[in-house]
């Protein structure tokens, strides 16, 4: 029995090395491992037949098992050490590069035209000696409306023109929040400038629900309306470009007094009158005035001693004096076409 077993076993160990030798890749080779030397390969079924070897046989048995799936693990190791070889550097050739061609062109971005003007008007204004401060979106009530002495009856606490997060919470319908917490933690004098997001409840072909303001606020002794035109007038010149006139309109803003309307010279026709100022020869820009004498109070300085001025430019509206376009909404489509106009 002993020498029929071990025919056997000599026979399954011949043809499995022939099979592990003949493999074309080692996902078949780990098949025919499993095939010889799996639970219900082969082998266990050898294994299997010695329970019914008389017992002085069975350890011979089981010793000419174990040597030959022994000599069969060895004969894998080196078959399989072989083709992953082979496989190897099948794959290196086929993901060969070729060095010498030109790259896959990749595509560039370009900073969007709101963040553009805005560093643009920033960096004119820093020039002039104003600093940046920034706040949050979320405002209170108090400093969104109460500071910059807008009643409790206006119209702009409607919910169908501001945002509201909660009784008194809002999303800041403007950047002149800013302008007040500054007031209440700095010692004048003060020139800053507040450049940021704001929300309001509007939607159309030049009103969007969320755009972007830059506001000025200067607070010093002895400050007069002369200050803010000559102001307004530099930095019109520098942004638009030197030579174009300004001219103030009388108007009303709850938090100055007296209050004005800026416009400029249209930048595109020089005041000749085209599509972008219909024909007028002028642009409205901006709104400014000087600091509301309860503003100041309210942020807990003399209106006697102190005085300031305020503007501010929405800088969708600049963006679109300054490059021609005709609609708001492109600033947050992210159309590509669009934003790589402004790549440099």
């Amino acid at each position: 029995m002993t020498d029929q077993m071990k025919t056997k076993i000599d026979s399954i160990r011949l043809e499995a090395e022939t099979a592990f030798k003949a493999a074309e890749n080692s996902r078949d080779l780990y098949e025919l491992k499993v095939k010889f030397l799996g639970k219900t390969g082969s082998f266990q079924s050898v294994m299997k037949e010695m329970g019914s070897l008389p017992p002085a046989e069975k350890p011979i048995a089981g010793k000419l098992v174990n040597e030959a799936k022994q000599a069969l693990e060895g004969t894998y190791s080196e078959c399989e050490e072989r083709l992953k070889a082979r496989e190897l550097e099948a794959k290196l050739k086929s993901e060969m590069l070729d060095l010498t061609l030109p790259g896959v062109p990749v595509s560039r971005g370009a900073e969007h035209p709101v963040s553009l003007v805005m560093d643009e008007i920033a960096m004119i204004l820093s020039r002039m000696g104003y600093s940046i401060r920034t706040g949050p979106v979320i405002e209170t009530d108090r400093n969104n409306f109460e500071g910059l002495n807008v009643p409790k009856d206006h119209p702009a606490r409607d919910m169908q023109d501001t945002f509201y997060i909660d009784e008194h919470h809002v999303l800041r319908t403007q950047t002149s929040p800013i302008q007040i917490r500054t007031m209440e933690t700095e010692k004048p004098p003060i020139r800053v400038a507040a450049p940021g997001g704001v929300f309001r409840c509007d939607a159309d072909i030049s009103h969007s629900p969320n755009f972007h303001q830059i506001e000025g606020l200067c607070i010093d002794k002895k400050v007069s309306m002369a200050d803010l035109k000559g102001t307004i007038t530099f930095f019109v010149g520098e942004f638009f470009g030197r030579g174009l006139k300004t001219r103030f309109r009388p108007s009303f803003f709850p938090f100055t007094e007296p209050s004005a309307e800026v416009d400029c010279q249209c930048p595109l026709c020089k005041g000749k009158g085209c599509r972008m100022c219909s024909m007028s020869g002028w642009i409205e820009i901006g709104g400014c005035g000087l600091v509301h004498p309860n503003v100041l109070k309210f942020a807990g300085l003399d209106a006697k001693e102190w005085q300031g001025f305020a503007f501010g430019f929405g800088i969708e509206r600049m963006g679109i004096i300054k490059y021609g376009i005709n609609d708001i909404r492109l600033f947050n489509e992210n159309d590509v076409r669009f934003l790589s106009q402004f790549s440099m």
